[in-house]
Formats: structure tokens, sequence, C-alpha cells
């Protein structure tokens, strides 16, 4: 019979039944190997104490202390009539600050006779506040010396000077997890090693199994330091190996060579253009044309900042694709854009997109809308002009991805906003050529140089950095609404002096405000940071600015639950600068095209990230006349979030400021983990400070897939491989 190997043997076998329910339930640990790599949080010190007085409110902590001082009160209660209710309180130290523990009822019999004076243990709970101080109530604890019982286990597990912390959770403390840690060691000699030998010693990393030691089990610094090395390395080569397997595969697929006709319909509209391109169009217009003349499909990233002219670059790729006969799709996230990108398209190609119709230039082509509100008429319209290819460009929703819609002959997708994209969508329209078409992927969201390589590592890179002549800086200024109220009332004043000079504003709100009155809801954001109050809404805020510090001006609301055509009738007013105020969501975030617009405030600024705040702010500033765009936020000086309003409002570097952003979030977000629902794959890297091992493991991850595409001499790395592309994993690695 075939003996599983120890990594994966299942923890249910190892452990007993209910620790591994537990950690399969919270943790997502099922085998001995998912326990090995659950790697601690931090190291206490033995002689050390954590700092209680930076505790996280409403967060499950464990902490490294001794025990002060210990009192029982007897009290009178509903169930204890008679003075019979007992509360031990209990006050640990750090030595930098205090912390009380009480327990109450029954709980109180073994910790009054266990946390004495001058003991020191390890305590975990949640942390709350009751009278203004910081208190754990119920503490699950563990003594950090021989108990009275004799039974010295704590201590002899403890013997190394540093206690490792791991992540944990309320149903199971860091110290039952380090026990199970314990249990499962020895294991890790049986680790297979992932990095080829050559890399390794060329490196000078540690064997695997001595990293899973050290990680666990320190005995210095040092070890920690040697782990946190050779892991890293791990974690960026597997994911660079994967991702290099991936691209390796699409070189290998075959794909219709596109090369624009020298005198066809890309001629002709440069033709028209009405101002040269700038160097950084040039430049990136020849890395796509470059790779839409192989005879591999291009898989293109193109960032550029908001306003630096993606959407021009991007269709005269199209054009160059229709030019020898091939059909290119333009997907976009929202209707919304949909309908503006096709306006814009058909605005800056003028007859050229006149294709069939009297007044079209002879070269011309047909653009079609695709969106799944269209009424049936038009759609059977635009499906007929896709088949017969009649229509050379389309663009739409994910509408264009059903099983209905059919192409002559689809050269080219170019995927707007990617980030907003479903990853099977992707793939979904790759199958609609006869072979498989070109792809670009714009996104106005700058992104750091290494989470280009890792979330997007299976795509090239073209960076627009430079904005197009005519476009305006913006001026942002951080509105603290509680601490100076005063500061609102202008904000709203200069919203007014910018109607009066014949231009208009957004006002941003992160609530649409019909929501129906859901508990569950309330409770959520009852949890939230600041939360005295849900999130300002459009509803809300709209009428109020209407019955007061703006009235008289015309304002209109717009928000992603009203019908298509209210919301493009809305857009169409506010562009014909018949709107003074639109009151908005997000749907403005991307893409909207006003350039009248040249005053943005928004409200609860606090509530959105980073990187939404400047792709929001560039709605803005978009003509000759400069932008203004106001933060108002009521979170108090010294918080967290006032500080990231702060730099945002002190640079317009989309790149600076996406650094800010992953330096302020677990990477695992930028990963985009949170989508695919896996545990972040990454524990020990961290994108921005290991840009270096990556940029390293990503040429080792190319030069050893070169050499063995199907890794037939590496099992360890294979072994490794299959475990980070489990389905789900290897779905979102495929297609971004």
């Amino acid at each position: 019979m075939d003996l599983v190997p120890a990594l994966e043997e299942p923890l249910k076998k190892v452990l007993g039944p209910a620790t591994a329910k537990v950690m399969a339930e919270h943790l997502g640990l099922h085998t001995v190997g998912d326990l090995l790599h659950h790697y601690p949080r931090r190291y206490e010190e033995r002689g050390q104490l954590t700092h209680l007085a930076d505790l996280p409110m409403d967060e499950h902590v464990t902490v490294v202390a001794q025990v002060a001082d210990a009192r029982l009160h007897t009290f009178a209660s509903a169930k204890a009539p008679r003075g019979k209710g007992q509360r031990l309180e209990v006050t640990i130290t750090d030595g930098s600050g205090r912390l009380q523990l009480v327990f109450f009822g029954n709980g109180v019999h073994k910790p009054h006779k266990e946390l004495l004076p001058g003991t020191r243990a390890m305590f975990a709970g949640k942390v709350s506040l009751f009278n203004r101080r910081l208190q754990l109530a119920h503490p699950a604890y563990e003594l950090l010396r021989g108990d009275p019982d004799g039974a010295a286990e704590s201590v002899e597990t403890w013997a190394g000077a540093l206690i490792p912390i791991y992540p944990a959770t309320a149903k199971l403390e860091s110290w039952k997890i380090g026990k199970a840690v314990q249990t499962v060691l020895p294991s890790a000699q049986e680790a297979l090693d992932p990095l080829p030998d050559s890399l390794r010693e060329g490196r000078g990393l540690v064997p695997l199994p001595e990293a899973l030691l050290k990680i666990h089990r320190p005995h210095t610094k040092a070890d920690i330091a040697d782990a946190h090395s050779r892991l890293k390395w791990d974690e960026a080569f597997i994911l660079q190996v994967a991702l290099a397997r991936r691209r390796h595969a699409d070189a290998q697929l075959p794909a219709v060579p596109r090369k624009p006709a020298p005198d066809g319909l890309l001629t002709a509209f440069d033709a028209r253009l009405p101002f040269t391109l700038t160097d950084g169009q040039r430049k990136v217009s020849k890395e796509i044309f470059d790779d839409l003349a192989t005879e591999h499909p291009m898989h293109r990233l193109l960032q550029g900042e908001v306003g630096s002219g993606k959407t021009l670059v991007a269709l005269r790729a199209m054009l160059a694709v229709v030019d020898t006969g091939g059909q290119a799709a333009l997907l976009a996230p929202t209707e919304v854009l949909a309908q503006q990108h096709h306006r814009s398209v058909v605005e800056m190609m003028g007859e050229l997109a006149e294709g069939g119709m009297l007044g079209g230039a002879e070269r011309a082509t047909k653009v079609v809308l695709l969106t799944g509100s269209m009424g049936a008429a038009a759609r059977r319209q635009a499906l007929l002009d896709l088949v017969t290819g009649e229509a050379g460009i389309v663009i739409g929703t994910h509408a264009l991805i059903e099983d209905k819609v059919q192409f002559h002959d689809l050269g080219l997708v170019v995927v707007d906003e990617q980030h907003r994209f479903g990853v099977e969508q992707r793939d979904a329209l790759r199958g609609k050529g006869k072979q498989p078409p070109h792809l670009l992927v714009m996104t106005a969201t700058p992104i750091p140089r290494t989470v280009a390589m890792t979330v997007f590592g299976d795509l090239e890179t073209s960076v627009l950095d430079q904005l197009p002549a005519g476009r305006s800086p913006i001026a942002s200024h951080v509105v603290p609404a509680a601490d100076k109220p005063h500061f609102l009332t202008r904000a709203w004043e200069r919203v007014r002096e910018e109607v009066e000079n014949g231009h208009q504003a957004y006002v941003v709100c992160p609530r649409i405000g019909d929501e129906e009155d859901d508990p569950k809801k309330r409770k959520q954001s009852a949890e939230d940071e600041a939360e005295k109050r849900p999130p300002l809404a459009v509803l809300e805020v709209a009428e109020q600015l209407t019955k007061g510090p703006l009235q008289g001006l015309k304002v209109e609301v717009l928000h992603g639950r009203m019908h298509p055509d209210d919301k493009d009738a809305v857009m169409r007013r506010f562009a014909a600068g018949e709107t003074h105020v639109l009151v908005a969501t997000t749907v403005i975030e991307v893409g909207v095209n006003v350039p009248n617009a040249t005053a943005m405030v928004i409200m609860d600024a606090d509530r959105f990230g980073v990187s939404q705040l400047h792709q929001l702010r560039g709605r803005v500033g978009r003509g000759s006349a400069a932008g203004l765009c106001l933060l108002v936020t009521e979170m108090p000086e010294a918080s967290a979030a006032r500080q990231r309003l702060n730099a945002v409002a002190s640079t317009l570097d989309g790149f600076e400021l996406s650094r800010i952003d992953l330096e302020q979030r677990r990477e695992g977000d930028v990963l985009g983990q949170a989508q695919s629902g896996a545990r972040t794959s990454l524990r020990v890297l961290a994108v921005i400070e290991d840009e270096e091992v990556i940029a390293e493991a990503r040429e080792e991850a190319v030069a050893v897939v070169a050499e063995d595409p199907e890794l037939t001499g590496l099992p360890g790395l294979r072994t490794a491989l299959d475990a980070l592309l489990d389905e789900e994993r290897e779905q979102y690695l495929e297609k971004g």
C-alpha cells in the first residue's frame, strides 16, 4: 500500500479531531504541510514583554505579561442576591502599560488560585474598553513556569528564549497552535525542497527543513532572519515559476500576425488627429505594434495615469487590426463606461466610423455598441454586424461574452480596468477567435513594478507616464469637517464659485442611500472605524445641498442602481453643461470625461482607498482650467485615515501613491487573493520591501522554465507548484 507523504498527512490523523476541525474551519489548515507553513506572526522574548499600550481595540490578541495584582470582589446580582456573585480582577503589566483581566462567576476559581502576583503567563482574548480602560474579559491563559501540579511541560516547551506568537483565533489560542506545531515538527525533515540546489547554494540559503525548524523554534534572532530569507525566496520563486510557465505556454499558442496596411484606416485616422502623439504614446504604440506583428498572441498590460491618452493608443491598435481584415473588441466594466467609450471612439474617428453608410469614408468601418440593456432590434443588428464582419470594432460590457455573440474574425481584445474584470471573462472572450486573439489590458491604477511582476506576471508591461499637453494641474486639500466645520462651509462656497465661473462640480459619496435597513449591515458598519453613523449617502447629501449651501444650482444624482437609460440621460445633461453639480457614487470613478468639470468634493473620503481617491480625482482638471479636489473627513488629525488622505493631497504621482497604498494594505489584498478566496499565498514576502527578491526570482524562474518547461528534473518544485496551484489558484493565476 502507498504511504501518504508525511506533509500530506491530514491533521485529523495527527492531532485530536476537535483541534483539527478548528484548524480547518478557522485557519484553513488541513494537512501537516499546511500547519508547518502557518508561520508565527512575531516572537516574544522571555525577558521582554509586549507593549500593552499599543493593543488594537476589538482584535484577538496574545500577550505575554506578569501579574501585578489580583483582587476578588463579591457582589449582589439577580442570580446571586445574597452577595454571592464573584468577580476576579487581575491587573497585568509589561513594564510599559497595564491591562485589566476580568473573570466572572464559576470562571474565577482556577485563575484565582493560579494568577498570583509575580506569575508570568501568555494571555489571549479580545481587547475591549470598559470605563475608559483596556480590558480582556475571560481571557484564555497559559502559565510560563512549571505549574504547581508538577507538570513542567510549559517550561520545557518554551525553554527557547523566543516564544512564537501565531496568528490565532478565538477558538484556538496561539500556544495551542504552538503545541500542535511541536507535534508535527519532526515531519519537516521530509519536506521536499522546491529550490534547485544550484540556486539555493549560489544564494547561500538554508535548506527547507532547516528553515521550517528555525521559523517555528528559533534560538536566536539570526535563526528567524535565516528562515525568513529562505522562505521569502520560496514564495517569490514558486509564484514566478507559475507565471513563467504560463507565459511559456502562451508563447507556444498560434495567433494571426496583424501588420497594419501602409495606407489603410490607421493612416487615415492619424491624418485627422488635431494633435501629434506624445513621445510616450509613440514608444508604447511601437511596443504594441511589434507584438501584434508576431505569430503568438500579444499579452500586454498598458498602465497609464488618468488622462495619459491610453484610449487613443488602444484605438490605434484596434484600427491596425481592422486594417488586416480582423475585428477588435473593447471590454468595459460598466454600461456607463461602454457608452462613453463608444461615444468618444465615434467622435475621434468621425466619418471613418461610418462604414457602409452614406457620407462614410471609403476606408471606414462600423463601430457598434453591445450592452445588456439594449433594445432587441438594436441588439440583433449589432450581432449581425459582428458575425458578417461589417463591424470592425465592437465596444461593450460582459454582454460581449455571451454565447450568442459570434465574430467574423476576432483579432484583438482590449480590456479596460482589468482589476474590475472577472477572470473567466478574459478567457471566454479569448475563446471567440479562430485562433487566440491578441490581448491588451489597460489600467489607470498605477501598479508598482513588483506588483506588476506578481499580479500581472503573465503580461508584458508598457507604461504611459507623460500627460498630454493641455491637461491642467489639480490642487487637493483635506477638509477636516469635525475639527474645523468652517472649512466645510468654505468648500461649498468654492463649489459655487466654480459654477459662477461657468464650470461644473462632482460631489462623491460612499453610499447610495436607499438601502433597506438591514440589521446585519448595520451591525457591520457599527464595528467600522469611526462608525458613530453610517457613511454619507448620495440621496441624502443631494437633498441637503439643494436645500442648503447649493440652493438655486441645478443638482442631479447618479448611482449604480439607476436604470441605464436614466444614467445615460444624467451623464449627457452633465456633459452638455446643463447640470451644475453631479452628486454620485464611485460610478464616475472610471472613464467619465467632462472637461468642463473642475471641482470635486469627496465626502467621507477616509472610506475610500488611496488608488480609488486618485482615480476619482482624475475626473477633474481634464480641460484647460485648473482642477480642485477637496477630501472631506471627520477622522481625527492623528488617525491613520487622515495620514492616508494627507498623502493623497500631497502628490499627484499615481505610482508614489500606489506604493503608499500598498504599504498600508496587506499584500494579500493587492495580489487579489481577496477575490480568489484563498488565504494569501504570501506569508513572509512583502511586495514592496522585497522588490529585489521578486525581480531576481523572476529571472531565475524564466531560466529554469526555458531549460525544462515541464520541470521534470525538479520534483520538489513540481510538488510546491501543485500546492500553490490547487484548482482555484491555477484558474486565478492563469487568467490574471
